[in-house]
């Protein structure tokens, strides 16, 4: 780490699928401090369309809040230079002239059906592998994107622009799509280049994404009425961090990426390793392994498990049954459970949407003629004893595709904190879990601003090491007497 003479900060802007905040942080003078100063809810709007009832984000009110949270970081820190912005991927919103055309939807919405039916049409998952490396998704920026067309949208816009570049844009009036977030979008070739040719074949405009920007990037300062409105003294300028949460997560990761494995665990869990190029391999994409830009130009070779989404739905079908749902202490529960069933398969489509997650649970294990989990406890053990299963296939299956002899996986985000899910973690893969950094996805998004400011040097390994020594992770180790429960099967295949 640099030794900076002076005195600077810089705040990260982090948006889950759940939640925000604002991080603030001080990198200076060979200390790294973290402090949250803005916390906000990111809850989904339902709006009526006219034919039925989409789901879309709440944009201009994470905006908001988001400035709110600016506005705070000014006050706390003595000189701020530096902005990021991260959220999740693939969803965007429409423009024109400058201006936005309608909320974007969430990509949890059901309408991306008809665009996976519109793509598939002109070319084939297979042949999408080859040129992008990703994992099939429905919700795929590519998919939304033939839905628009179909609805007619399209021909409105003639721009659009990532959540992340779309805040950076509000903030500073300049337009780019970041690279990392870019490359979840099924639109970047393989070849690190917009695919014109497919989205001609598409029938999708070429030029509705602006241009490439690079990670760590100046993308300016912030225009002069939001200087003043935040009431800041001066204008910091935002950086192009990695601007898919996961990529900015993976930058802070304290691994050594020749031997281990990555679980960033939030609403989404992204279990993967990380490669120096891609691999766009039939093994690898009959096992819906995905190839994704990360920081430094790294690859993120991941599969998507559901997370902890299935427990976040879970708590609010129990409360809105009546019921005073604490997590905490319904995991307590879980954890006293003797597990009587097996797993259920987290990546099953019917976990996707928002609604009765119980339920669906229970509907899994009824439809396969099996007992399902009856209490709250035990439908909490066997929503963590799943996912850790997943985890642990999807780790094996990814040291398989790409040859790494993996002998430590790292554990970071929310999930970190869910000390049962990093316990039957380590269990079911016999390898000791590293959990932790919780705030890994604004530790990497704070720490490449940092090094576009120059406050601190060196390459993505130095940037893990000041995590490392910063935030030790807490150690798991494999129970060898632990008893698991199976994997469902009926007849001689996987359920």
């Amino acid at each position: 780490m640099s030794r900076s003479t002076r005195s600077a900060q810089v705040a990260a802007i982090d948006l889950g699928a759940t939640s925000g905040r604002v991080m603030l942080a001080d990198i200076s003078r060979g200390r790294l401090e973290l402090e949250q100063v803005a916390r906000f809810g990111n809850d989904p709007v339902h709006i009526w369309n006219g034919r039925r009832s989409a789901l879309h984000w709440d944009v201009p009110g994470l905006f908001r809040e988001a400035c709110a949270g600016l506005a705070e970081a000014g006050r706390r820190a003595d000189d701020l230079v530096g902005v990021g912005i991260d959220s999740w991927a693939v969803d965007y919103a429409l423009l024109r002239d400058g201006r936005m055309l309608g909320l974007p939807h969430h990509y949890r919405d059901a309408r991306t059906a008809a665009g996976v039916e519109a793509v598939h049409a002109e070319l084939g998952p297979a042949d999408l592998y080859v040129r992008n490396g990703l994992q099939f998704l429905p919700f795929t920026t590519v998919y939304q994107l033939a839905a628009e067309k179909r609805d007619g949208l399209l021909d409105h816009a003639d721009s659009a622009l990532l959540i992340p570049d779309l805040l950076a844009y509000w903030l500073t009036g300049r337009r780019g799509t970041e690279r990392t977030n870019a490359s979840t979008t099924g639109l970047l070739g393989i070849n690190g280049q917009w695919d014109t040719a497919m989205m001609e074949r598409l029938d999708l405009p070429v030029g509705l994404f602006p241009e490439i920007v690079e990670t760590g990037s100046d993308l300016g300062p912030l225009l002069p009425d939001v200087v003043e409105r935040l009431g800041l003294t001066g204008a910091p300028h935002v950086t192009a961090v990695a601007s898919h949460d996961t990529a900015s997560a993976v930058a802070a990761i304290p691994m050594d990426p020749s031997s281990a494995a990555y679980i960033s665990c939030g609403t989404w869990g992204l279990v993967g390793v990380e490669l120096e190029s891609p691999n766009v391999s039939r093994a690898g994409w009959k096992a819906n392994f995905t190839n994704e830009v990360g920081a430094d130009g790294r690859i993120r070779y991941l599969h998507n498990v559901m997370g902890l989404w299935l427990l976040s739905e879970t708590v609010r079908q129990y409360q809105r049954d009546g019921y005073r749902a604490d997590l905490s202490e319904l995991l307590a529960q879980a954890a006293e459970v003797t597990p009587t069933f097996d797993v259920f398969d987290t990546d099953d489509a019917r976990f996707l949407p928002p609604g009765d997650m119980p339920g669906r649970i229970r509907d899994w294990y009824t439809e396969r003629g099996m007992p399902p989990p009856l209490t709250r406890p035990e439908m909490v053990r066997a929503i963590v004893e799943s996912l850790a299963a997943a985890f642990a296939d999807t780790v094996r299956q990814a040291a398989e595709l790409t040859g790494k002899d993996v002998r430590t996986v790292h554990l970071v985000g929310g999930g970190s904190q869910n000390r049962l899910l990093c316990q039957l973690t380590a269990d079911r893969l016999g390898l000791s879990v590293l959990a932790g950094p919780v705030e890994a996805t604004a530790l990497g998004n704070v720490l490449i601003t940092a090094r576009a400011y120059e406050l601190i040097d060196g390459d993505l390994e130095s940037m893990r090491g000041i995590v490392a020594d910063r935030f030790p992770p807490q150690h798991y180790v494999p129970r060898s007497t632990h008893a698991s429960p199976r994997r469902a099967t009926v007849g001689a295949g996987k359920a």
